[in-house]
């Protein structure tokens, strides 16, 4: 018997679910590459959140089709949701190396709009544009253990978006 590890990093299930973030939002870049400029996490999360994501049911990782060299993209193996719910292909969220360690990801509304609002996320400055999802949004890298959770369970929202339910 397999166990569905995805219950064990549970999506948001309302928008007004998400906490909001303490601070100001980072500085971003305004063109592609779209990346997060400071507020980077002086331990870097990055390897905490990448194995968090990696124990959802049906996802894998490797090398992202949309972001630079050395980004790792997380791919669904099974299930399609609608195209908006995609990067590219079949993956569903990426996260940048350092220094910038932030995420692409796609979520559904009202959730993309709510992790705008708490200061979790902007939208990709070419999200909308021909072959990218409108619902791409930057996630801000985790600064701490509590925003990685946050972080995650953004995470297993767009997974979840990705396979349609």
């Amino acid at each position: 018997m397999t166990t569905d590890t995805s219950t064990l990093l549970a999506p948001y299930d309302h928008a007004r679910d998400v906490p909001p973030r303490r601070g100001q939002r980072p500085r971003t870049t305004s063109t592609n590459p779209h990346a997060q400029i400071d507020q980077q996490p002086e331990t870097p999360l990055t390897e905490d959140l990448r194995a968090r994501l990696e124990t959802l049911d049906g996802v894998s990782v490797g090398p992202s089709r949309r972001a630079p060299p050395g980004t790792n993209g997380f791919l669904l193996e099974r299930g399609r949701g609608p195209e908006t719910a995609f990067l590219l292909g079949t993956e569903f969220a990426h996260i940048h190396p350092g220094p910038d360690h932030s995420l692409h990801m796609t979520q559904p509304e009202p959730m993309r709009t709510g992790a705008i609002e708490a200061g979790w996320a902007e939208p990709h400055p070419l999200a909308g544009q021909p072959t990218i999802s409108e619902h791409i949004v930057l996630i801000y890298a985790p600064r701490d253990p509590a925003e990685l959770e946050v972080v995650a369970r953004l995470g297993a929202t767009a997974r979840q978006y990705a396979r349609g339910s």
